[in-house]
């Protein structure tokens, strides 16, 4: 704490700036305050006014400006938090550094003076003086780049005086102190002792303590997930336990029990995989309970994510060095990189310690782009691989006796046979009904233009008018094959073949008609088919087509394709056989990180080349004759606000499940799959559990699944209303925004509108945001607000009386307790979108009842957001009147779903909600 005999740290001499929707304020240093719109403050603007605000990009967007010259309070906390939380809200200042939470626009403006301040004191407070001279020396480089803050803070510091350029250069080098990770001795393979109910139901109440509560439901789900835990008896059919475990009932702790004692008891890490990172920041949460001490949990929990979540430090050193030829400028993003760096618990950029805010005010070149990019990593040859974050976390994830991880990496893993031929033998998925969606995005094969220039440039490396960093396979390869003449050929040949994909500026010569290459030949034409069949160019959703009956020319093209792609798979398959040579004959004089190096090259060559290859060559091949029956294949057009951004012949698994049972539930020896919406409720019990089998994989099994049933202790019928509007005009966005401001405000705020479509997301906000404002209640919005979603979800948690908008992806990532959430309204009922690929699954699922299935699901998913712990109450709206009463069984047996008009259900929902 700051003694009482020190001033007020100084402040910059400015007004602080707060937008709202409708106005703004700004208030003098000497307490003037100045309501100002958005007319008005273009003129204030052209003053050369620079005032201090909170989330430039947000407060830009809600004045209707360009981005403007302002202190940012965000910058400067980035600069002395760094790696810590805090909402890009004035709120959210307030609450991370225990301010009076501002109740309006006009307080919104104070907190930023006394945040501004708290965060100078807390720097000129700094005990350690080697804090305080890194510190220095990273605010005098990005003074030089022009940090609107650097002149206060360098006070604060108690360090004014410029030091010379070397020392700024060097002050941005944060990686020199950075500790090395050293390699372990081979990890014995673990043991096979079962882990009883008992045993999993004692460590449940080890974790919640002894005073804590007992929950039948709880001890029951954590006694039976002890099953996936069994010793496997037959090679190929491993111990699969279905747990379906209601809201309330504390699935994460009943299974991170058993999980837990097995990896104790045999030496082994338990994977625990989730489909969203909000699941896995609640679960490194939960684990704290498991290991209360810091220091003990690092060793043996780990989070563990792919590759390109994670920094590069080769890429920062990069970025760091081209400021003497980009400008001083860089050196404000990078010196607040540089801090980070300095502070991160494990360099994850994407959902861990990084503040996402950073993109928003410097962009992706200086921020995300950092990260370690497909085609960029050459392992033990960089000069940071002993400090490399992804390299440090797999080594402690193999040590680890809890790896948390999302779907897609376990899958990926599985697939390439794990981190040096070593798979999990044990798993948890949590979020389970997602396991569906998440192999069918693993074990696709798209040739488009993304994907296409993706390969050439994880092959060839950066080009001329290529913003990428990509070193290519030479720069990869060229120290390890250069006394091999023969891989030095293969590798020729791969370089002078891989021309023949997309290259940079794709997109623009193929909607030109002047492409370059095969590649892109054939995707012109594949553009034309779906153009000439299904939409025009005004369209603003994806386009897509069946790849049957081509359009003149096609065939030839990818005659033509196939034949350059042939080119490129024979020297790949010399290259890898040539590596794999190597590590037998070498075997005596290669060190381990070389080994590691070269066995990373070969497995990303077989799987990112290879194989990628291959699958492109027989889609193309079963062109103009039958598709494979385990397959789909379309032609497809992406776009995003009217704008082509991908084109591509694509093939999916019809069952994606299968690949995904092969692959990583039939070598494991156990798996927990677990969810509060495994099953689907038609009201036939056994149809219900065989759909969870198939949409899980367990069906594929030669093992029957164990299944399980927990409901949750929750009082719906007591604690919820359903309510289906019958009285608004769907298709008419006035009145669906005039029932989605009316009812958000009957339930005072804590409201939740989820919508099948962006547009009418979008004009939704445009028509209510100003009027949610001026009410006391903030409107935010995905594909709105310049913020990402994960961020978004946060402010609507913080803050209690908001509300939020979103699509699909906004319900599955929201765990929101307490009376932030206690209304969700659908704008209309959200079946399955007509896709060609939707079309191929409903044929073979069941059709109308696999879409039914596909929309309960959903509804059960989204209801299940309303109560997250005892005491919670909410209201859950449908607009519009064709739900089918088939669907109605979503809902919890007991709960009422009432089919009124909107003005009920504005008093059912106010009178419901209203407080005592």
């Amino acid at each position: 704490m700051i003694s009482q005999a020190q001033p007020p740290p100084r402040l910059p001499d400015a007004p602080a700036l707060a937008a709202g929707i409708s106005h703004a304020v700004l208030l003098t240093p000497d307490g003037e305050i100045e309501e100002i719109d958005a007319s008005q403050w273009q003129l204030r603007l052209a003053s050369h006014l620079r005032p201090l605000v909170c989330y430039g990009p947000s407060v830009a967007k809600r004045l209707r400006c360009e981005r403007f010259a302002c202190y940012d309070v965000l910058e400067l906390f980035g600069f002395v938090r760094p790696a810590e939380f805090v909402l890009p809200t004035p709120m959210g200042l307030a609450q991370a550094l225990n301010l009076r939470l501002p109740g309006n626009i006009e307080n919104e403006a104070e907190t930023l003076f006394a945040a501004a301040s708290a965060l100078l004191a807390e720097l000129r407070s700094e005990p350690s003086e080697r804090a305080r001279k890194s510190a220095s020396s990273i605010a005098h480089a990005m003074n030089r780049g022009g940090w609107s803050w650097a002149p206060v803070v360098l006070a604060a510091l108690g360090d004014p005086e410029q030091p010379s350029t070397r020392v700024m250069a060097d002050a941005l080098q944060v990686w020199k102190n950075l500790a090395e990770w050293e390699e372990g001795p081979p990890l014995l393979p673990p043991g096979n002792s079962p882990v009883s109910a008992h045993d999993s139901k004692s460590r449940l109440r080890e974790v919640l303590g002894q005073a804590a509560e007992k929950r039948t439901q709880q001890d029951d789900y954590a006694a039976h997930g002890a099953k996936a835990f069994a010793p496997i008896n037959r090679p190929g059919e491993p111990h699969i336990v279905l747990a379906e475990a209601g809201t309330g009932v504390g699935k994460t702790l009943g299974y991170i029990a058993p999980a837990s004692i097995w990896a104790e008891r045999n030496g082994g890490t338990v994977w625990i995989s989730t489909f969203t990172r909000n699941l896995q920041r609640q679960l490194d949460g939960e684990l704290n309970r498991l290991h209360p001490n810091a220091n003990d949990k690092a060793e043996r929990i780990v989070i563990r994510k792919g590759r390109e979540n994670y920094l590069c430090l080769l890429n920062f050193e990069e970025a760091t060095s081209r400021i003497p030829v980009r400008g001083p400028g860089d050196s404000v993003p990078l010196g607040l990189m540089a801090r980070w760096i300095q502070a991160t618990r494990d360099g994850d950029m994407v959902g861990g310690d990084f503040p996402a805010w950073l993109v928003g005010l410097f962009g992706r070149q200086l921020t995300l782009d950092l990260t370690d990019t497909r085609g960029e990593c050459i392992y033990s040859a960089c000069a940071h691989y002993g400090k490399c974050f992804v390299e440090h976390t797999v080594r402690r994830a193999k040590k680890a006796d809890i790896v948390v991880a999302n779907h897609a990496l376990v899958m990926i893993q599985a697939a390439m046979g794990g981190d040096e031929g070593v798979l999990p033998t044990r798993y948890v998925f949590d979020e389970g009904h997602h396991l569906f969606d998440a192999a069918d995005g693993a074990f696709s094969a798209h040739l488009s233009g993304h994907e296409g220039a993706d390969l050439r440039r994880w092959l060839i490396g950066a080009e001329a008018g290529s913003r990428s960093r990509s070193r290519g396979l030479k720069a990869r390869l060229d120290d390890l094959i250069a006394d091999d003449d023969a891989a030095l050929e293969a590798l020729g040949e791969i370089l002078s073949a891989a021309h023949a994909l997309p290259g940079p500026a794709w997109g623009q010569r193929i909607a030109g008609g002047q492409t370059k290459g095969p590649a892109e030949a054939f995707l012109a034409l594949v553009r034309q088919q779906v153009y000439a069949r299904d939409g025009d160019s005004s369209a603003h959703y994806a386009l897509e087509t069946e790849p049957t009956a081509p359009v003149p020319g096609l065939m030839e093209a990818a005659q033509v394709l196939d034949l350059a792609l042939k080119r490129m798979a024979q020297p790949l398959t010399k290259l890898i056989t040539g590596l794999t040579d190597k590590l037998d004959q070498d075997a005596d004089s290669l060190d381990s990180a070389q080994r590691n190096r070269i066995s990373a090259l070969a497995q990303s060559l077989q799987r990112r080349g290879l194989q990628q290859v291959q699958a492109w060559r027989d889609m193309l091949g079963s062109l103009g004759g039958d598709v494979p029956e385990d397959f789909v294949d379309w032609f497809g057009v992406e776009r995003t606000a009217g704008r082509d951004v991908d084109v591509g012949f694509f093939r999916h698994w019809v069952d994606p499940t299968r690949p995904f049972s092969k692959t990583v539930l039939e070598p494991a020896h156990g798996a927990l799959i677990t969810s509060a919406t495994l099953r689907d409720r038609s009201g036939d019990e056994d149809e219900d559990w065989f759909s969870a089998e198939r949409r899980t994989g367990s069906v594929h099994l030669l093992s029957e699944p164990a299944r399980d049933a927990q409901s949750s202790p929750f009082d719906y019928p007591g604690q919820t209303r359903v309510l289906v509007v019958g009285d608004v005009n769907k298709n008419n966005g006035d009145a669906v925004a005039a029932a989605y401001r009316e009812l958000f405000l009957a339930a005072g705020g804590g409201g939740l509108g989820l919508f099948t479509a962006i547009s009418r997301l979008r004009g939704v906000y445009e028509r209510i945001s100003g009027q949610m404002e001026t009410s006391g209640h903030p409107l935010y919005a995905q594909h709105v607000d310049a913020m990402d979603t994960g961020t978004l979800v946060d402010i609507f948690r913080a803050e209690e009386n908001s509300c939020l908008l979103g699509t699909d992806a906004v319900r599955d990532g929201v765990d929101v307790p307490g009376r932030s959430l206690r209304l969700i309204v659908f704008d209309r009922v959200p079946w399955p979108r007509p896709t060609l690929i939707h079309k191929a699954r409903r044929h073979h699922f069941g059709g109308r009842a696999y879409d039914e299935m596909l929309t309960r699901l959903k509804l059960k998913q989204a209801y299940g957001r309303l109560l997250r712990r005892d005491g919670d109450r909410g209201v859950f709206v449908i607009l519009d009147k064709a739900l089918p009463s088939r669907l109605t069984t979503a809902f919890p047996e007991g709960v009422d779903v009432q089919r009124i008009g909107l003005a009920d259900a504005i008093a059912v929902t106010r009178s419901f909600l209203a407080t005592d």
